[in-house]
């Protein structure tokens, strides 16, 4: 290293002052961009400047511009530039990472430098302050509501039917993570709830409401059983929401009414799914949500009927549904259009999932049937209604094809083949009086 220092004395009226010029050498790259001061083991007097760092160009080995108070720019031989901080702790010397060029810029390396500067004056290692707030931070990440729900869905909700599953993971996912997601679940307070609470009731789904206020109290109990928080926010809600009122589905029960009903039903031109869907909904009249998560897998050809695990049904056990002549064409005719994927009934926005929850409802508010007067669910209702009364099975058989549990006379559920023939003839002779009439 070549240095020279000339001491250049002034005088100039009553005042003189002594200039100390360090002359370093200055390095030409190969590519010949214009030089750059090159670490000569010195911090030089004269701090970097924006210039110098994009001009700065890789070498055949790493070297440093160096800027003041211990900061310097390294610059790699792939190009690559790191701001580092050399200062002295405890009697030993020590290197601070700042960051990468130009994601952290010259400006913002200075400040990073300050604050390192002012940490030391109190008496703390900066490089041990930057590794305890990153962990402070991994361990709020691993403490946050989103990361605690998620588990929670992982562990505690193995087990439940799909239907479940499925309308406590949108409730989560949905109305709760936006706001909560980032925040420490230890935090959370019951005004932060009632705030999302609140917006959910303004739409009207003051059900929805209450059932979210639930979901989040399961999963604040679930933190605190994992330790990472102390109470169950929620339970100070009590009384805060409006209470949901009382209403069973809309169905239509009277025949006549029914009759009109399935002609609407046949006549309705919508997509093959939609008017799939809609057309097997009271043949079928199994829960919306397991006819939408139908898959074709669970279709037996060969023993003309649908198959449902039980892990998709509400009460834990495999439901058999018969297929009837008009249900075995609609599934046939379907085929061709969704046959190629998993679900009998995918979705318009694509196939990895299944049918829109709301498609059937909007259906029928197109055919003219409002909320009041006929719901998806309301298939289930008139099934259980007409094939009692009109129809006269025995009520057994209709319970078991409801899917609800049903005992003998020793208090013994039946299993899900129970009553099969008979239930397969009930179904035809159901298939025939919506469709033939």
């Amino acid at each position: 290293m070549e240095k020279s220092d000339i001491i250049v004395t002034h005088i100039f009226g009553h005042f003189a002052c002594e200039i100390k010029a360090h002359f370093h050498l200055l390095k030409y790259p190969k590519n010949g961009q214009l030089p750059v001061k090159i670490d000569t083991g010195d911090s030089p007097n004269m701090p970097l400047t924006a210039t110098q760092i994009n001009l700065a160009k890789p070498s055949d080995k790493p070297y440093k511009l160096y800027d003041s108070h211990g900061m310097f720019l390294q610059v790699s031989m792939s190009g690559r530039k790191y701001w580092r901080m050399k200062y002295r702790f405890a009697g030993k010397e020590k290197l601070l990472a700042i960051g990468v060029y130009p994601e952290v810029s010259l400006k913002d390396a200075r400040l990073t430098r300050e604050r390192a500067r002012k940490l030391l004056i109190d008496g703390i290692d900066p490089s041990h302050e930057k590794q305890s707030k990153r962990r402070i931070s991994e361990l709020a990440a691993e403490n946050s509501f989103e990361a605690v729900a998620n588990e929670y869905m992982k562990v505690k909700l193995e087990g439940f039917s799909f239907t479940h599953i499925d309308r406590t993971t949108r409730a989560i996912k949905r109305d709760l993570m936006p706001a909560l997601g980032k925040r420490p679940v230890s935090e959370i307070t019951a005004p932060e709830l009632l705030t999302i609470l609140r917006k959910v009731e303004k739409r009207g789904a003051v059900e929805t409401a209450n059932r979210i206020k639930q979901v989040a109290g399961q999963i604040f109990r679930f933190a605190i059983a994992t330790g990472r928080a102390e109470r169950d926010v929620s339970v100070d809600l009590k009384g805060a929401l409006k209470n949901p009122k009382k209403s069973h589905f809309a169905a239509i029960t009277n025949p006549r009414e029914v009759v009109l009903l399935m002609k609407s039903i046949w006549a309705y031109d919508a997509t093959p799914v939609v008017s799939a869907a809609l057309r097997l909904s009271p043949l079928l009249f199994c829960r919306p949500g397991e006819l939408r998560h139908m898959e074709w897998t669970e279709v037996n050809w060969q023993l003309r009927r649908i198959e449902l695990p039980a892990e998709k049904m509400k009460i834990g056990e495999p439901l058999v549904i018969p297929l009837s002549n008009q249900a075995i064409q609609i599934l046939k005719d379907l085929h061709p259009h969704t046959g190629h994927g998993k679900y009998i009934f995918p979705s318009a926005r694509g196939a990895g999932r299944p049918m829109s929850i709301n498609a059937v409802r909007l259906a029928l508010r197109s055919m003219g049937y409002d909320n009041e007067t006929m719901t998806p669910h309301g298939f289930r209702a008139m099934a259980r209604t007409l094939l009692d009364e009109v129809l006269g099975y025995r009520v057994e058989y209709i319970e078991q094809q409801l899917g609800h549990a049903v005992k003998d006379a020793n208090g013994r559920a039946y299993n899900r083949t129970k009553h099969l023939k008979q239930r397969a003839e009930m179904m035809q002779r159901w298939s025939d009086f919506l469709v033939c009439q």
